[in-house]
């Protein structure tokens, strides 16, 4: 989904799952600030980085999307 990434939540959370399977740590926290690192470019981390923090967060510690 690189090549149509949009200003809004569901276009983050689609492209934060795709990069969390990138990224290896043990770490849940350091992992997420390393995904978000890796997708510095994306809209929604551009205007928005404090609920991309919180919505990933919430996808990993809520939704234990990935355990």
């Amino acid at each position: 989904m690189k090549d149509k990434t949009y200003d809004n939540a569901d276009s983050f959370a689609i492209s934060f799952d795709e990069e969390w399977q990138k990224v290896s740590c043990d770490d849940l926290k350091i992992k997420i600030d390393k995904v978000i690192d890796h997708m510095s470019n994306h809209p929604f981390v551009s205007s928005n980085p404090e609920n991309a923090r919180k919505i990933a967060e919430f996808r990993i510690f809520s939704l234990k999307k990935f355990q």
